[in-house]
């Protein structure tokens, strides 16, 4: 299977390689804000379908992940970051993706709220 996260206008859209069965839900600041469902993916499986040059970034702390959001609804279909390997990965907002049955996920509580 394959999916697509996008925003609520469609501005932003990053096509994505397999079949999420888990999801991340995450207490820190921005996560718990956002309400985000998150699962992670190398970035070779996912294909980002908006040119970088429209996208809206959000960046805090370390300035480590990329929180891009849509300029014109504000919607935050995806992050990007690095594992600690280094490898690129993308954050895929769960809620973002038309036709995924959330019910089904397994959520796995993060407690980011605790990582200073």
């Amino acid at each position: 299977m394959s999916g697509v996260a996008s925003c609520h206008c469609g501005k932003l859209r990053l096509r994505f390689a397999g079949e999420p069965g888990e999801a991340v839900s995450c207490n820190c600041s921005i996560c718990r804000r956002k309400g985000w469902l998150l699962t992670f993916l190398p970035a070779s499986d996912c294909v980002l379908e908006t040119p970088r040059e429209q996208l809206a970034t959000y960046t805090f702390r370390e300035h480590k992940i990329r929180h891009h959001f849509c300029p014109t609804c504000g919607c935050a279909p995806f992050a990007e970051g690095a594992k600690p390997d280094g490898s690129e990965v993308f954050a895929v907002n769960l809620r973002c993706v038309d036709g995924l049955d959330l019910d089904a996920l397994t959520i796995r509580p993060f407690d980011g709220a605790s990582i200073p």
